[in-house]
């Protein structure tokens, strides 16, 4: 057995390649873990608004739940962009009606990550 390390996609993992003397090959090769899948997305209805990603980034953690009252300020969940945790807060007093983005998801500018009621 060799042992490699191979980026993918600015992933790095360790490969381990067993060489066989036929024709075939075999390959041990951890995979990465999957991404949660994403919730599916809701829309902001009457009375209700969106907080939106400022920047694309991947969701550290979800900091408040749903049907959790919250105040202007508070923190609702962490975004990491360019190696740097924002945490991204409540514009407004209200009620977290929906979070329409998982921890470990990333996410693109301008996409809606928390519905707030």
């Amino acid at each position: 057995m060799k042992k490699f390390n191979v980026t993918v996609n600015g992933t790095t993992y360790e490969v381990e390649v067993e060489e066989v003397k036929s024709g075939s090959s075999a390959v041990s090769a951890p995979r990465p873990a999957a991404a949660p899948a994403p919730a599916p997305k809701v829309s902001a209805g009457a009375g209700e608004h969106s907080i939106d990603a400022p920047m694309p980034g991947k969701v550290v953690k979800l900091v408040a739940s749903e049907g959790q009252a919250v105040k202007a300020g508070d923190v609702l969940l962490i975004l990491e962009a360019m190696k740097m945790q924002n945490e991204i807060p409540a514009d407004s007093d209200g009620t977290v009606k929906k979070f329409n983005v998982a921890a470990g998801q990333s996410v693109k500018a301008h996409e809606s990550l928390v519905i707030l009621g």
